[in-house]
């Protein structure tokens, strides 16, 4: 004689989601254990600790998603006056020549630094 496995499907019990809110509510109440709840209202505690921690997860991609950094703006500062920003004239070139006992020094406008270069050039050739 031949058995056949004769399996009997239990068919899951579905929830409303105003169901799962209230008990997910009630866990989220502080000093309320998961366990409690899940004998108040007849669950599995890890079946309901899933659907807490999946509420969790949502609210806090929830809250990452919706603080956005503020949008950049242009933000005009004040500017001296033109006459504040031109750059004070370049102090004097000053080259001192150093040979034996004779120093020769040679001053030249800042302004003229160009033509310094020019001369000094020349000069030591």
């Amino acid at each position: 004689m031949e058995e056949k496995d004769q399996t009997v499907r239990v068919k899951r019990k579905r929830h409303s989601a105003e169901f799962k809110a209230e008990a997910i509510k009630a866990c989220l109440q502080p000093g309320v254990s998961v366990a409690a709840v899940a004998l108040h209202y007849r669950l599995n505690a890890n079946m309901l600790r899933t659907w807490v921690t999946a509420h969790e997860r949502a609210l806090a991609e929830r809250n990452r998603t919706s603080v956005t950094a503020p949008a950049a703006e242009f933000i005009a500062l004040p500017m001296p006056a033109t006459h504040e920003t031109v750059a004070p004239a370049p102090a004097d070139i000053v080259i001192e020549v150093k040979r034996g006992a004779a120093t020769v020094t040679v001053r030249w406008p800042g302004s003229a630094a160009a033509d310094c270069a020019n001369w000094l050039h020349g000069w030591l050739r």
